[in-house]
């Protein structure tokens, strides 16, 4: 894999691990992320797509509600943002921010997160001049390849460490495989480790 610029957050900085959910907010998907959350007494961080938070707002808003916190992804889930021109990124990030927060006034976001995990120096610099911080991830178990919920929360299982960061998926496509590994993934997660929210 490519080297990742400095400046990256990659883990919790604790033994307990941290839950991410990208590319939402979506009507189907999120609304049951959000209810598997509760059921499990968990927060996470979504990293919401600024075009799908302008479209539902009420879901930005039940995310902060419900005590979980906001991550800036993107206008347009644009894989090549980083090397766009500075101008260009910070634009982005910008008009992201001010959907979010058009949605619930005065939320804070406090990460970015670049689709793809394809990071540039320059996009994890804008992001710092707008009050984000990077945010990458250590549990990939690719769940937008839609394997079976068992293949899901096995990969989780396995890869997790102390202090990881889980990236799973709430938007972007069909997501019951992952709402479904959702309760064995979060119950495994929780006794080894703990969920903790990011700092």
């Amino acid at each position: 894999p490519k080297t990742l610029p400095a400046g990256l957050q990659r883990g919790t900085g604790v033994r307990q691990v941290a839950l991410t959910f990208d590319d939402g907010p979506d009507p189907v998907w999120t609304p049951k992320v959000l209810d598997r959350l509760r059921a499990a007494r968990v927060t996470a961080t979504f990293c919401v797509v600024g075009r799908n938070a302008r479209r539902h707002p009420q879901l930005v808003e039940r995310i902060v509600r419900e005590g979980h916190q906001l991550c800036n992804h993107s206008w347009n889930h644009d894989l090549d943002l980083g090397r766009r021109p500075v101008a260009e990124i910070r634009a982005d990030l910008v008009r992201t921010n001010k959907a979010i927060q058009a949605a619930v006034p005065g939320a804070r976001v406090p990460f970015y997160r670049q689709p793809g995990g394809r990071w540039t120096a320059e996009v994890v610099a804008t992001a710092k001049q707008l009050g984000m911080k990077s945010l990458h991830w250590t549990v990939d178990p690719q769940d937008w390849g839609k394997p079976p919920a068992a293949t899901i929360a096995k990969r989780v299982h396995n890869a997790a460490r102390p202090g990881a960061v889980v990236l799973l998926h709430d938007g972007g496509g069909d997501r019951h495989a992952t709402l479904a590994a959702c309760p064995a993934l979060i119950g495994d997660l929780k006794r080894r480790y703990g969920v903790t929210k990011l700092r």
